[in-house]
């Protein structure tokens, strides 16, 4: 799947809660996007959250 399709399916899936469901659904919809987002990609690079972690609390020093 291409990134612009995929970005139109989450637009769409926004778009949808947002008209049924409200804000507060709109909110939901865009937290567990992002979230899926992040999971999705480090599972593509093989990458290990607590490196992920790690590396964000090392440069925050």
């Amino acid at each position: 799947m291409s990134r612009s399709l995929a970005g139109v399916a989450v637009g769409m899936a926004l778009g949808f809660a947002a008209w049924f469901g409200g804000f507060a659904a709109f909110l939901l919809v865009a937290a567990l996007g992002a979230l899926g987002g992040v999971v999705g990609h480090l599972w593509d690079t093989g990458t290990d959250p607590g490196d992920l972690l790690a590396r964000w609390t090392r440069e925050r020093r």
